[in-house]
C-alpha cells in the first residue's frame, strides 16, 4: 500500500480553456482518478523538473487531443486571451 499523506484541500475557481479541461478530464477518466488529483500530480512533477507522462502515455494523450480537436501547444501559453462577449 502506498503511503498516504494527509493534506488540506480547498475549492477554487480557476478559469481554463475549454477544450484543455475537456482533455484533463479525459486524462482523469482514462487513470480512473479525479481532475484534481491528475493536475496535483502533473504539477507536482513539473516543480521537480520531471516530465509527468511517459512517451506511451503522450501518445494516448496526442489521440484524446484530437478527439477534443485540442490544437494548443506550449508555444500558446501565455498567449491565450478571451473572446469578448456581444
Amino acid at each position: 500500500m502506498k503511503e498516504q499523506i494527509q493534506v488540506h484541500r480547498i475549492q477554487t475557481g480557476m478559469r481554463i480553456e475549454k477544450r484543455i479541461l475537456k482533455v484533463l478530464k479525459a486524462l482523469a477518466e482514462y487513470l480512473d482518478m479525479t481532475l484534481g488529483d491528475l493536475i496535483e500530480g502533473i504539477v507536482l512533477h513539473v516543480f521537480e523538473g520531471k516530465a509527468p507522462f511517459d512517451d506511451k502515455f503522450l501518445k494516448k494523450i496526442e489521440e484524446i487531443k484530437r478527439v477534443y480537436e485540442l490544437d494548443l501547444d506550449y508555444t500558446h501559453s501565455h498567449k491565450l486571451i478571451e473572446k469578448k462577449s456581444k
